[in-house]
């Protein structure tokens, strides 16, 4: 009788595991929510918390199916805080992998070649599901969280489209995005021209940040480089609009005109005889590249053609000649009024 009764519960309870595990399998496949979902997992939520919050929410059909699952897969504990997209037809175990694997939500953020940096803030600040902690502090309070204090911080952060997972610090965007750039930086001064006028990386970036702003083709950037570089070795002035600019301000109402060239500024590249002290916008990889690897050419003057190219000359004459073609629609001028790069 006893024999009897053991191999009758036996039996039950290898029908009960055999029903659990088909259910579980059937579970594990099953397509959940008809619609996609977002859903955000708290710091320290536990397994159970979080299937009971999905059943109520009718993500889940029990509250208890994706708990069994996560133990028999040793992964009990292995929940992820964090904002979660669960995609119209996820099956439970694909739900479950996905928020083991830490596979949350991320939104993009992209610093556009030629920003400054006060276009990168503004950009932080209506960024969406971000903390916004910069937009409280100044350049340079910016600048001592990221553990340079001294450092101005334009041209130091590298164009490129960062993603981060909702609640992260706007901080931390800037800061991969300066380590891109030092990191680019140097191994761009590693390859260098040796021959280069550049005597370090600073001088690098300040000159490519003038070259990302003069053009936008990258064909060109070379020339531009080859130009500029010319220059600085014969002692000329770079003559270049965008630092003027740069130097302006809020000043600059997008007319620059002939007594803007004649204000003295830092930036002032029609006064002042060398490089400006610092970059005035977040330069290309292609910019610095250009910057430390120029064309090799013998123009010292360029103008542009009004359809986004420019004109190349070797001689003032020849420039201003360019000048007359693409500048003053064919009405020639003295030279002492003409621009000189």
């Amino acid at each position: 009788m006893l024999r009897s009764l053991f191999r009758l519960g036996l039996a039950s309870a290898l029908l009960g595991l055999l029903a659990l595990g088909s259910y579980l399998y059937w579970f594990s496949i099953h397509p959940l929510n008809p619609e996609p979902k977002i859903y955000v997992v708290k710091p320290g939520s536990s397994l159970r918390a979080f299937t009971t919050d999905l059943y109520e929410q009718n993500v889940l059909p029990d509250k208890f199916a994706l708990v069994w699952l996560a133990y028999l897969k040793g992964q009990s504990r292995d929940l992820k805080a964090g904002e979660y997209r669960f995609r119209k037809g996820i099956t439970a175990l694909e739900l479950l992998n996905q928020v083991i694997a830490g596979r949350v939500v991320e939104y993009p953020f992209t610093i556009i070649e030629g920003w400054t940096f006060q276009q990168i803030l503004q950009a932080l600040a209506a960024a969406p599901r971000l903390t916004h902690t910069a937009r409280e502090l100044g350049p340079r309070q910016i600048m001592a969280s990221l553990g340079y204090p001294n450092l101005h911080p334009e041209g130091h952060f590298y164009p490129d489209t960062y993603y981060y997972p909702g609640g992260m610090s706007d901080l931390l965007i800037l800061q991969r995005a300066f380590q891109k750039m030092d990191a680019h930086l140097q191994q761009e001064w590693e390859n260098r021209d040796k021959t280069s006028p550049l005597h370090n990386r600073d001088e690098a970036l300040i000159l490519a940040s003038i070259i990302e702003k003069e053009t936008a083709r990258a064909e060109e950037r070379g020339l531009i480089a080859g130009v500029m570089v010319n220059r600085l070795r014969k002692g000329m002035k770079l003559q270049t609009d965008p630092t003027v600019i740069y130097g302006m301000g809020e000043r600059f109402s997008g007319n620059l005109r002939s007594q803007d060239l004649k204000t003295y500024t830092p930036y002032n590249t029609y006064i002042i005889k060398a490089l400006p002290p610092t970059p005035i916008a977040m330069p290309s990889g292609d910019a610095v590249r250009a910057a430390l690897n120029p064309a090799v050419t013998k123009a010292l003057y360029f103008v542009s053609r009004g359809d986004g190219s420019h004109e190349f000359s070797e001689t003032l004459e020849q420039h201003n000649k360019a000048v007359i073609k693409y500048q003053l629609n064919g009405k020639a001028k003295t030279a002492a009024t003409m621009p000189q790069a």
